[in-house]
């Protein structure tokens, strides 16, 4: 469900989370930006909006919006952590180079290797695809 359409208050209160303006523009923030965006970005973004906001503010919602399966957090590697905003399970690809984070059309079979890593006697949590190489700007 892409972030635009999420009833955030709803969620957040059948979370027994509060409804704060901290989180409301943040998660707005990420939508406008609309892209896999770094704390900073959304930071940049949602600062005209709440005066002294602070970084470790923001990072701590993405990490409530991911918990509640708003966003999806993006490992990009050696870069930073990028937030999606389509919390929907997706692909991803990451340059190595300069750290751009991109959808990756199609499927990934993220259900064939959770089934296989549960084989194997391991306790998944979650799955997520990141390919990993150059983006054309890069190569």
């Amino acid at each position: 469900m892409p972030t635009a359409t999420i009833d955030l208050p709803a969620r957040l209160r059948g979370a027994g989370l509060r409804v704060t303006s901290q989180r409301l523009v943040l998660h707005a923030a990420l939508a406008e930006i609309g892209c896999h965006a770094t704390a900073d970005e959304v930071m940049q973004a949602a600062a005209p909006r709440l005066p002294g906001l602070s970084l470790p503010t923001v990072y701590a919602t993405l990490e409530l919006l991911s918990g509640l399966g708003l966003v999806r957090r993006v490992e990009a590697g050696g870069h930073a952590v990028r937030w999606d905003p389509d919390p929907a399970p997706h692909a991803h690809f990451a340059c190595d180079a300069c750290g751009e984070v991109q959808d990756v059309p199609g499927s990934a079979d993220a259900g064939a290797l959770e089934r296989t890593a549960r084989r194997a006697g391991l306790v998944v949590d979650g799955v997520d695809v990141v390919l990993h190489g150059r983006c054309a700007a890069c190569r």
